[in-house]
């Protein structure tokens, strides 16, 4: 045996590279970055050279080194600032795998990309990987108010329906109407906030937000309403199929307990790009809200996909029920939304009471979000938008966004207006 080892790596030049290694350990203070380097590099071109020679004759063959350093890494990696991505993942190429990179860099975390869809919200093939954690505040939104900019609703609402989309809600243009007319602010002096949040498997940077901001959302209400008494609920749906389609947290005052709650949720399931809104948004509207005139009772649903086209009259009833109880739904349009998803959450919003609130690329973060069909809207962190709505509820009066909020403006508005042609206007909110 010693024979053959010899004749793979002479013993002249293994003594080399240990000298040359202890000498090298000695100078860099062992087991620095860079000493593991330099030993890695002379040891790879000795071996080399040792390759190309005659094996020594006679040279006695102290086995246990030798085979030390056949066992040795052929190469030492030089720490990456890049996460290795699963062996799952599909090959990145073109434009989409750079944008994936990138983001995939600057956010930290192991990420599949995301294919888009049709315009039919044909399936997505993938499902983004779960977040390794979202950096506090780093979402973007813009919001929207289509009572606020009703006939511009209905002018986008009445195209929608012309192109005949599949789930399409069948809801009639003359309920929109008499929600835009009893649309009204008062103010409020108690808080009730339900989160339904869908928790399929694209959804982990949003899940992974709320988790990190809860608590600074709560104090902050707190501190600006500390006689509002805030309450919060909480549902988690997926799909059929799923490990599960609702999971739900009624209300409680405790907000420690309910980000514990919180904290349980994990992105996963999913796989086809349609899910089960209808049955979460159900679910939150018989949770038990309080009642009264002096209650603020808030839906913020933030969530991706739509409802599947079958299930648009179940949507429908869901909307209806909540708008029924007197809930405001907030939607958080997330990554990926389609244009059957952006209607449907529009018209949550206004038929309730509410108002639109949609992700944007601003961040950085997440896939690539849908191109805002409104024309006028600012842009501010997500905890910020969602505070202001809180502030609006609770006050009944608007509150634009401070300068130190707004990260930038859509359409230029001026004192809330933007000019659109034909001498049209509409208002940010």
């Amino acid at each position: 045996m010693g024979t053959h080892l010899s004749r793979r790596f002479p013993l002249s030049s293994l003594f080399l590279v240990l000298a040359a290694s202890a000498f090298a350990s000695g100078c860099h203070g062992g087991n620095s970055p860079e000493a593991s380097t330099s030993h890695t590099a002379t040891g790879e071109a000795t071996r080399g050279e040792a390759d190309e020679r005659p094996a020594a004759e006679g040279e006695p063959a102290d086995e246990s080194a030798v085979l030390a350093a056949e066992k040795a890494p052929a190469h030492a990696a030089a720490p990456s600032s890049e996460p290795p991505l699963p062996s799952s993942s599909p090959s990145l190429e073109g434009l989409a795998g750079k944008r994936y990179k990138a983001k995939a860099k600057a956010k930290g975390v192991v990420r599949k990309p995301r294919p888009d869809h049709d315009r039919d919200g044909a399936a997505r093939d993938e499902r983004r990987a779960e977040p390794q954690g979202t950096s506090e505040g780093l979402l973007t939104a813009g919001t929207w108010d289509d009572n606020v900019n009703f006939d511009f609703f209905s002018d986008y609402r009445d195209k929608m329906f012309a192109g005949q989309r599949p789930g399409l809600l069948p809801i009639t243009a003359g309920e929109h109407v008499r929600a835009q007319r009893a649309a009204q602010s008062r103010p409020k002096h108690t808080l009730d906030i339900s989160l339904v949040i869908d928790t399929t498997g694209s959804m982990g940077d949003e899940i992974s937000y709320l988790q990190r901001e809860f608590m600074s959302l709560s104090r902050t209400i707190s501190e600006r309403y500390p006689r509002a008494e805030q309450r919060w609920s909480l549902v988690a749906y997926r799909d059929q199929h799923d490990t599960y389609v609702v999971r739900s947290f009624d209300f409680g005052s405790d907000a420690g307990d309910f980000r514990e709650k919180l904290n349980q949720l994990s992105a996963s399931g999913g796989g086809d790009f349609p899910e089960a809104p209808e049955l979460g948004l159900q679910e939150a509207a018989e949770l038990e809200w309080r009642g009264g005139s002096g209650t603020a009772r808030l839906v913020f649903w933030v969530a991706d996909a739509p409802h599947h086209a079958e299930n648009a009259g179940a949507m429908a009833t869901a909307i209806r029920r909540a708008q029924d109880r007197q809930l405001h739904i907030y939607p958080v349009a997330s990554s990926g939304v389609d244009e059957l998803t952006e209607l449907t959450r529009r018209s949550a919003a206004q038929l309730t009471g509410g108002r639109y609130l949609f992700l944007t690329d601003d961040s950085g973060v997440g896939g690539a979000h849908k191109e805002p069909s409104m024309p006028c809207y600012f842009v501010t962190k997500l905890n910020d938008a969602i505070l202001r709505m809180v502030d609006v509820e609770l006050s009944g009066s608007y509150r634009e966004p401070t300068a130190r909020e707004t990260i930038r403006r859509g359409g230029n508005p001026q004192n809330r207006v933007c000019e659109l042609s034909r001498g049209r206007q509409v208002r940010a909110f």
